[in-house]
């Protein structure tokens, strides 16, 4: 049985945040170097949990999500903004009721404001295409209109993830973005931990 009371050189010694140490914090800082840097393994393997899940939908969350990509890719937007559209749907694992918010806290340290926005409302402008079918307001991206932020989502769900569910399409592999997304994700824009070398203040 592991003995969680016994002590290793490489773990801090606090039981309590307000007694650490700036030794403690040295230890935790070497951890979280190499556990930050490994992050883009971990996004890749939670993109992988939407292969097979349709949710009755005509294709996989998966395919959907490179397919919006592959659309993005294809019409010449930058890896930025095609990493997001790859990544856009990632929440729907764990935010089943805030699938957006959980693609936008992901992306948010690595991507321009305007393309964090996007991702993070695109939930509200995909739904003027099906909301009146459920009995729901499908105008709720019209408070948005006069904000930069309207044009650049709304152009996003009618380019790229609205056309993502065609079983047809030529749609581009996961290792074909991999390099993409690892090139963003290689280092915040913004983060509270991005001071001394980003070990955690």
């Amino acid at each position: 049985m592991h003995d969680e009371s016994t002590h290793h050189a490489d773990q801090a010694s606090f039981a309590d945040m307000r007694e650490s140490t700036a030794d403690d914090w040295k230890i935790i800082g070497n951890e979280y170097r190499q556990f930050a840097a490994a992050l883009p393994d971990r996004v890749l393997a939670h993109l992988k949990l939407l292969d097979g899940d349709f949710g009755g939908y005509p294709v996989d969350r998966l395919t959907h999500s490179l397919q919006t990509a592959t659309r993005a890719y294809r019409d010449g937007r930058d890896e930025e903004y095609v990493v997001c559209a790859l990544l856009h749907d990632i929440g729907d694992t764990l935010g089943s009721y805030n699938h957006p918010d959980v693609a936008a806290a992901i992306l948010k340290p690595f991507v321009s404001p305007e393309n964090f926005e996007m991702v993070e409302k695109h939930g509200l402008f995909q739904a003027y295409y099906f909301f009146h079918h459920l009995g729901l307001d499908r105008h709720l991206r019209d408070q948005f209109v006069g904000q930069p932020l309207y044009e650049r989502t709304l152009e996003f769900c009618e380019k790229y993830d609205a056309p993502a569910f065609d079983r047809d399409y030529d749609t581009l592999p996961l290792s074909f973005f991999e390099p993409m997304l690892r090139r963003v994700m290689a280092s915040p824009r913004q983060t509270i931990y991005a001071m001394q070398d980003a070990e955690p203040a």
